[in-house]
């Protein structure tokens, strides 16, 4: 088998089928890469964590439990702040799961639903 430098497959090989480490490493993966959005987003702005607290009415520790790839807490109201702040907009979108879900299974959502009038 060939060597790989893929984090994220060497977990799957790692924890096989075990769901609750999926959704785990899933939901880790979402909190990084929000992290990482925002450190990008202030150092592209040439500003500090101070700066950036400065701008959205808050204080530096809190720029920096946001940037941290282990906080959990991020909220629309503060990525909205961020984005304003940094004078652009912030985009949220749903992507299909990379596996189609089988039909009737709980939870699966149709992709597209006909409305029926008032």
């Amino acid at each position: 088998m060939p060597r790989t430098k893929d984090a994220l497959r060497i977990l799957g090989r790692v924890t096989g089928n075990n769901e609750a480490v999926k959704a785990g490493i899933a939901q880790a993966k979402i909190n990084f890469e929000v992290a990482q959005m925002i450190y990008d987003a202030r150092t592209r702005a040439g500003l500090s964590q101070s700066q950036l607290a400065e701008l959205i009415g808050s204080k530096q520790p809190v720029i920096a439990r946001l940037e941290d790839a282990d906080y959990e807490g991020h909220s629309l109201t503060m990525l909205h702040r961020i984005a304003a702040a940094l004078q652009q907009r912030l985009e949220l979108r749903f992507v299909p799961q990379r596996k189609q879900a089988k039909q009737g299974q709980q939870g699966s959502i149709p992709t597209r639903r006909r409305l029926q009038p008032a």
